[in-house]
């Protein structure tokens, strides 16, 4: 799966209607919930205020609005574009000022995906790769060039802790943990404690 790297907006006029996109990540329905009602507090003079989010890390929780427009030509091209792009946590929501000319079904149809779509241009997808925080704990004299090895070699730590021993927190996709186990032991000369923690989600392009 995929999320966007940023938020985005876009804008969309089509025979005088605007359709205003905005693309927010979000972790939760009450997250996605809370971006939506900014929306319409942002446009309150807009005669539609329609959206699509999906959640969840295989993109298992999905719903999507019409808000007024005929049923099926505004939330669900909307979730259409999401699901194409293998979005997660992802809420997307286009606000239509109505120009006074019908589009009819195809026409709403097709305006609604072009404004999301125009939307992630500018907002940009990263991969979400499943990880787990690896800790990897050294003596105070090793901590300085176990960091730069890391670093070097594109584990950065999120975050460093220094106790009696240096412990660093390293994400690492779950697909890597026995070759970066052996990397570290190598680089340590096994004097490293390696313990595997909670689930994350490191991003990649």
């Amino acid at each position: 799966m995929r999320t966007i790297r940023n938020a985005g907006s876009a804008e969309l006029v089509e025979k005088k209607s605007r359709f205003l996109c905005s693309l927010e990540r979000v972790e939760s329905e009450k997250e996605a919930r809370e971006f939506i009602g900014r929306c319409r507090k942002q446009h309150p003079d807009a005669r539609h205020h329609c959206y699509a989010y999906v959640l969840g890390d295989s993109g298992e929780s999905q719903k999507s609005n019409d808000d007024g427009e005929p049923s099926g030509t505004a939330g669900v091209p909307i979730l259409e574009v999401l699901r194409r792009n293998e979005l997660t946590n992802t809420v997307a929501v286009v606000v239509r000022y109505f120009g006074g000319v019908l589009l009819g079904s195809g026409g709403l149809i097709r305006a609604y995906g072009t404004a999301v779509t125009t939307a992630l241009e500018t907002a940009g997808t990263v991969r979400r790769l499943r990880a787990r925080t690896v800790v990897v704990t050294v003596e105070h004299s090793l901590a300085g060039k176990l960091d730069h090895e890391l670093r070097a070699a594109g584990h950065v730590p999120g975050e460093v802790r220094y106790g009696q021993r240096a412990e660093f927190d390293v994400p690492i996709a779950e697909d890597s943990l026995e070759e970066f186990r052996q990397w570290v032991t190598e680089s340590t000369g096994g004097s490293a404690d390696i313990a595997v923690g909670d689930v994350v989600f490191a991003e990649a392009e």
